[in-house]
């Protein structure tokens, strides 16, 4: 997570994990190709938060990498003005 996200008050903190954790509203405009490696959360009293997950070639996470089967993920949680 970015660093604006570890600030949020524990409860908000817990509240977009959770969040994160039971996404499934993906819609063509947020998940244009179907990969369902991008969200937007929106809860009440918090910032816009966008999670995404990378994928890299090996543990040194140095190049992204088109092979998404053996890739290395990495899931990152940010505020949208982070992005």
């Amino acid at each position: 997570m970015t660093q604006g996200v570890h600030s949020l008050p524990p409860d908000a903190l817990m509240a977009v994990l959770l969040a994160v954790r039971n996404y499934d509203t993906f819609d063509p405009e947020d998940d244009p190709y179907g990969e369902h490696d991008f969200g937007v959360i929106e809860l009440p009293n918090l910032p816009k938060i966008y999670w995404k997950i990378d994928y890299y070639e090996d543990a040194n996470m140095e190049f992204g990498t088109e092979d998404r089967l053996n890739a290395y993920r990495v899931l990152m949680v940010m505020l949208a003005d982070e992005y």
